[in-house]
């Protein structure tokens, strides 16, 4: 189990920070941001739509999705000079697996 549980360190501490399991609930519905060039629903939610919904500087915004793309818990693509970020179901799910095995 030790080694299970050191598996998933970095989500646990991703998952740690209010705002950052926030914008992981906020993502499951990308439609909900406002519309960009391409579909949030096809390459993620452009990291200044995040910024602004949480309502933080672009560098705090840019080091929570950080830690959640640290933690597999979101992937990126980049778009010219823009990040946009999806949730990683298949790794939540593993994730969520993990916990409802016992902890």
């Amino acid at each position: 189990m030790e080694d299970a549980t050191t598996e998933w360190e970095t989500a646990f501490k991703a998952l740690a920070n209010p705002m950052r399991v926030q914008i992981l609930q906020w993502l499951k519905d990308p439609g909900s941001f406002p519309p960009q060039l391409e579909p949030a629903e096809e390459v993620g939610v452009c990291l200044k739509h995040i910024q602004a919904r949480a309502k933080v500087s672009q560098s705090t915004a840019s080091q929570y999705m950080a830690a959640l793309q640290a933690a597999d818990l979101v992937t990126t693509t980049r778009i010219g000079q823009w990040r946009h970020y999806k949730r990683n179901e298949q790794q939540i799910e593993k994730l969520a697996a993990f916990i409802r095995q016992g902890l």
